[in-house]
């Protein structure tokens, strides 16, 4: 079956190279057909690896490398992307799969731009699946087969970890049929109203999933490696920040043109830049240069074929962006002080914000090849990107408001007024009633500032009572985006300003306060799983009449031979409980079992931000109704 999966993926690199000649030739009919067909055949390929893994076929060199017999069947399936050939196959599945999308629902009424839009991807298809066959092939076999396989990595069997890399490249790939969009406006210099419509629609079915698998990745990283925190400021997060950040620029700038035909060529330059930090991530993970616990680890001689690629795909877009960008329609006029204005501002400030985060992953790179060892961590990024991304929140509310090409800013004292009396209520409560640092009452204000200013945007629009439920899905997008903004603000303050943590060495019937609550240490025994066996804890927590069993586990995984945490969480409705168990130690002379235990205050408020920012972008890519 594997022979059959490989002469399938040969068969999507030939519907691949078909579909891009006959997009560039201006055949939209054909390209289309090149696309369903690539695309069919892919999952025929893509189908056949997991099939292999969910067999334990160990005579292919992936799944020997990657599974093993024991493992629960979800980890077997997840194997086949929980790697980098595996993760490659999926990328040329997905990069294929938009470009069989587009086909289909492409509809802007111009067949030679579509044609072409659909030929860019599919050369984007070529190079991925030439990249994957003579470089990564996932579908080599070994002889004489293993007895057993090697396991997947411990840390990536894990229910989120199976569904975070389809999501993220959902987002990473997206973005690659929107740089097609781009391409294909740049090369009849044509990138209007009727572009902008399109791309928007495609930058949301990318950020969506992005923002999405960012979230999972981010909820993993809490509950699995023990830490306590939900971002670390790692390069593989970074390498996946930067594209969302590109991607929010690029989804504010395409209203512009679309409603005044404005910011085309910038639009355009967006939207070629949100595939190549894409691009980017993928270098970086995948290459060897950083040391993270997401990266894979492969030679750098596959690295640099990606940094070819990278180079490739974007000389050639910035050359045609040179070419044809100041044949570009500037739009309407506007002034400074406007929507589009603010807008723009907007950009600059995303951008800069992402320029910073790239500055800062690859920085102790630089400093490495010169000789020279540096890091760079959350510190330097409190310090950059914080005060940016306030900057931004701080002004969304009021230009909400603002007209196009000029701005009546007769109650841009009423903002003024209100923003300041908010902040001053914030700063009375959290100096006096709450403790809190400025710093953190005035992010909350912040918070809040978004969440209402969301909320008397939807009531300005709605004009009447009655007419709030037949406004546009966009507007709903929009409201609850921001709301969803403005919520992770909130729940990110008060839980990196009000996380207590702290470490408590207990004998079993031992006890131990923390953050208000008794942790008494029942017992610890050694139990076995499928694939593992872990010290497993039982602890009972205790405030007032609240009680709770925890049960953190030290795992360790043969097959591997890696040790991982597992912590355990009780959710008390205002914040986590949250433990993570260490290793026992002689402390006066008893044997004492060592635990790490935080109290994570409103994390999940950051959460839920986040899913309505994603449900935002659901209501904004939902067709408006025709009247």
């Amino acid at each position: 079956m594997i022979e059959l999966g490989h002469f399938a993926a040969f068969l999507a690199l030939a519907a691949a190279l078909a579909q891009g000649m006959f997009g560039l030739m201006g055949q939209r009919r054909m390209a289309g057909l090149a696309a369903y067909a690539g695309f069919a055949v892919m999952i025929l390929s893509f189908v056949t690896l997991v099939v292999a893994f969910a067999r334990s076929d160990f005579s292919v060199a992936l799944v020997a490398n990657n599974s093993h017999t024991l493992k629960p069947m979800i980890y077997k399936i997840a194997g086949a992307w929980g790697n980098h050939e595996g993760s490659m196959a999926l990328w040329c599945l997905v990069t294929l799969g938009f470009g069989a999308a587009g086909a289909l629902w492409m509809r802007t009424g111009r067949d030679l731009f579509e044609a072409r839009a659909l030929g860019i991807q599919g050369l984007l298809a070529v190079g991925a699946l030439a990249y994957l066959l003579f470089a990564s092939s996932p579908f080599l076999r070994l002889d004489p087969a293993p007895f057993q396989g090697a396991g997947l990595n411990p840390l990536l069997q894990d229910p989120a970890l199976s569904i975070h890399p389809p999501m993220l490249y959902l987002g990473y790939v997206g973005y690659s049929f929107v740089f097609a969009l781009a391409a294909a406006g740049l090369m009849e210099a044509r990138v209007d109203s009727v572009w902008a419509k399109e791309a928007r629609r495609w930058s949301l079915a990318a950020f969506i999933p992005l923002t999405l698998g960012i979230a999972l990745g981010s909820y993993w990283a809490y509950y699995e490696l023990g830490w306590g925190g939900w971002w670390f400021w790692d390069p593989v997060e970074n390498a996946s920040l930067m594209p969302w950040l590109i991607g929010a620029a690029l989804l504010h700038s395409v209203v512009v043109t679309e409603k005044r035909e404005g910011f085309g060529a910038w639009s355009a330059l967006l939207a070629v830049l949100a595939f190549l930090f894409s691009i980017m991530g993928a270098f970086l993970v995948r290459s060897g240069i950083l040391t993270s616990v997401h990266a894979f680890a492969v030679d750098p001689e596959r690295g640099m074929l990606l940094l070819f690629g990278l180079l490739t795909y974007g000389g050639f877009a910035l050359v045609l962006f040179a070419m044809r960008a100041p044949k570009l329609s500037g739009g309407k006029p506007w002034m400074l002080l406007s929507r589009e204005g603010a807008l723009m501002a907007n950009n600059i400030v995303l951008i800069v914000a992402a320029l910073t985060v790239l500055l800062g992953t690859l920085f102790p790179l630089m400093a490495e090849a010169a000789g020279r060892t540096i890091s760079v961590g959350e510190p330097y990024f409190n310090l950059t990107f914080t005060p940016m991304l306030a900057l931004l929140l701080l002004i969304l509310p009021v230009v909400q408001a603002w007209a196009w090409g000029k701005a009546d800013l007769k109650n841009w004292s009423k903002w003024a007024i209100a923003g300041g009396a908010l902040a001053l209520v914030f700063l009375a409560l959290g100096v006096g009633l709450w403790d809190i640092s400025i710093g953190a009452a005035l992010g909350l204000a912040l918070g809040a500032w978004l969440v209402i200013g969301a909320l008397w945007e939807l009531k300005r629009r709605a004009i009447t009572p009655g007419r709030i439920f037949r406004l546009p899905p966009r507007v709903w997008g929009m409201t609850l985006a921001h709301m969803g903004l403005g919520l992770f603000v909130i729940g990110a303050v008060v839980e990196t300003t009000g996380r207590y943590e702290t470490t408590v060495a207990l004998a079993e019937g031992g006890s131990g306060t923390v953050a208000g609550w008794t942790l008494t240490l029942d017992q610890v025994r050694a139990i076995e799983g499928p694939n593992w066996y872990a010290d497993r804890a039982q602890l009972t927590a205790t405030r007032g009449s609240a009680k709770a069993i925890m049960t953190p586990m030290k795992r360790y995984y043969p097959a591997a031979q890696m040790p991982t945490t597992e912590t355990a969480i009780h959710k008390t409705g205002t914040g986590d409980l949250y433990a993570a168990l260490g290793e026992q130690r002689m402390v006066d002379g008893a044997p004492r079992w060592v635990f790490r235990v935080y109290y994570n205050p409103m994390i999940d408020l950051l959460y839920f931000g986040v899913i309505l920012m994603a449900l935002g972008g659901a209501f904004s890519l939902w067709p408006r109704r025709k009247a």
